[in-house]
């Protein structure tokens, strides 16, 4: 059996966490802040922090474009709230200039539940993952407000709001399920 090589963007958020669930899950992790260690991996996670930095950080590393290039190209990316962000098409409440990788056909809005204080915890029913529901962590998280016809939400809050949807290599959560000890999300991604 081979062992999958997943990189975790490695510029800001909550990169250690990452690691360590897929680790734990058998993949080969290697941190990605260079191109040639892009070129390596087999899949790649971006993590949660903050959309805007991270953006800005993938510039000056110069990964922005061979990031974007490979997700075109099929890489498979599990992105967690700023990497939800980073994921989508379309954004709504970007900063001035502020891009995006895209390769998901959604549009998020930033920030969607408020400030910090704001964050909050609840669970969520996710049928491809079967029970228990997630039990989810939402810190300063965006929302998916549109999917397009490629994108299927896995996941909504009570009142309809899509906090999860994957598109063919693709998966974004605006939660962070590496937080909580939630694993089946990097499962699939693995998968």
């Amino acid at each position: 059996m081979t062992v999958a090589r997943v990189g975790v963007l490695a510029l800001q958020g909550d990169v250690r966490e990452h690691a360590r669930v897929l680790t734990d899950a058998g993949a080969d992790v290697a941190l990605v802040r260079r191109p040639a260690e892009l070129a390596q991996v087999d899949g790649l996670v971006l993590p949660g922090g903050e959309s805007s930095v991270i953006d800005k950080l993938a510039r000056a590393f110069d990964l922005f474009e061979p990031i974007r290039a490979a997700i075109a190209d099929g890489l498979p990316v599990l992105g967690t709230c700023a990497g939800l962000i980073l994921l989508a098409d379309r954004i709504d409440g970007a900063i001035a200039g502020q891009r995006t990788f895209g390769g998901l056909d959604v549009r998020v809005q930033r920030n969607a539940f408020g400030s910090q204080t704001q964050s909050f915890e609840t669970d969520l029913a996710v049928p491809v993952l079967g029970d228990p529901p997630v039990h989810a962590v939402f810190i300063r998280a965006p929302v998916v407000t549109e999917t397009g016809l490629d994108a299927t939400p896995l996941a909504t809050l009570p009142d309809g709001r899509v906090v999860a949807v994957e598109q063919d290599n693709l998966l974004g959560l605006a939660f962070h399920p590496e937080s909580t000890g939630e694993t089946r999300f990097h499962a699939r991604f693995l998968d």
